[in-house]
């Protein structure tokens, strides 16, 4: 079982702490944290980008670096779900298009739990950016 709890710390201000023992501030004022939908979006790129990585290590393709950003749209009245999100996987390397095409697509398909949750509200949709470093 996985568990996490906040402890408020001051105005709009949380210590959030899980399981696995990692704290992060939680601040919907956005001073001196990242505010919780903020927050589901780090864990979506990292979710995506941990099976991204992984697929592409286990084909031995030899790219030097993947970033993940997520830019996003939320609905208008409460509770402001996300409602549209577009994944920009940036992938450094002489590594193969249709690996990374065919890790993103396995990403969203079958291995991200944080994106299949988000898939509920949300249209993701996904492009891929290369360098050559």
């Amino acid at each position: 079982m996985t568990e996490a709890k906040t402890t408020w710390i001051e105005k709009q201000r949380f210590e959030g702490i899980s399981s696995s023992g990692h704290s992060v501030v939680v601040d919907g004022g956005k001073v001196a944290g990242n505010t919780p939908m903020e927050l589901v979006l780090i864990a979506l790129c990292g979710c995506t980008g941990y099976d991204v990585v992984s697929i592409l290590q286990k084909k031995r393709e030899p790219f030097t670096s993947l970033e993940v950003r997520a830019e996003a749209e939320r609905a208008a009245e409460p509770p402001s779900v996300y409602t549209e999100i577009k994944l920009i996987y940036r992938v450094g390397g002489k590594v193969s298009r249709k690996a990374v095409e065919d890790a993103v697509r396995l990403s969203k398909e079958k291995y991200c739990s944080v994106s299949a949750m988000l898939d509920k509200t949300a249209t993701i949709t996904a492009e891929i950016e290369y360098t050559d470093t």
